[in-house]
């Protein structure tokens, strides 16, 4: 969708399918620093410095809506309710950043396995679909990396959780059994 440095101007949305937001290290290694679904702002990494400070690859065939930035910002001028709905879409995109640096330096492996899950659930709440059963957008790898995790780790984690009951898995296909449990796996640091 964009590359890094690419010049801010547009803001996107995909329409269905997912986008996955990656750095390169200097060791040519990908970061993951998020995951984008339907509905959801693509793009606003550019907004400081009106540059793209990553790149959004597409996680499967997708469609996207392309919202000009000069469009963008007339509109929110006319418009209050929508300059007051995109700075809470923006308010978001930096908690759940805020949220996934906490979660690199604070978690352990289970915790973050389980943070993720949880925070997938309630975005596709937030989008319409179920949050109880999803198909993941994003391959165990990409999560992997999103986590600061080996992939081994992430598989094992998946596989613990299945075996608790806690969730099924079937490929890409999450149906989570217990919300409860993991919202307490998912938080069991803060609760010591």
């Amino acid at each position: 969708l964009y590359r890094l440095g690419d010049p801010l101007t547009a803001v996107y949305v995909a329409r269905d399918g997912a986008f996955k937001t990656i750095s390169i290290s200097e060791e040519g290694e990908e970061q993951v620093l998020g995951f984008h679904l339907p509905g959801e702002l693509i793009g606003l990494d550019a907004l400081g410095a009106g540059a793209h400070r990553c790149e959004a690859v597409a996680l499967a065939a997708t469609n996207v809506c392309v919202v000009p930035l000069v469009q963008l910002a007339s509109v929110a001028a006319q418009l209050p309710s929508l300059q007051q709905q995109l700075l809470k879409v923006i308010g978001k995109s930096v908690d759940r950043d805020q949220d996934h640096l906490g979660m690199l330096v604070r978690r352990q492996a289970g915790e973050r396995i389980a943070l993720f899950l949880l925070g997938l659930s309630e975005r596709f709440r937030n989008i319409g679909h179920s949050p109880t059963q999803f198909k993941l957008p994003m391959s165990r790898e990409d999560i992997a990396r999103y986590l600061g995790l080996a992939l081994e780790t992430v598989s094992r984690g998946f596989t613990r959780l299945q075996e608790d009951g806690v969730i099924e898995v079937v490929g890409r296909r999450i149906d989570i059994r217990d919300i409860a449990e993991l919202d307490r796996l998912a938080h069991s640091a803060e609760h010591e």
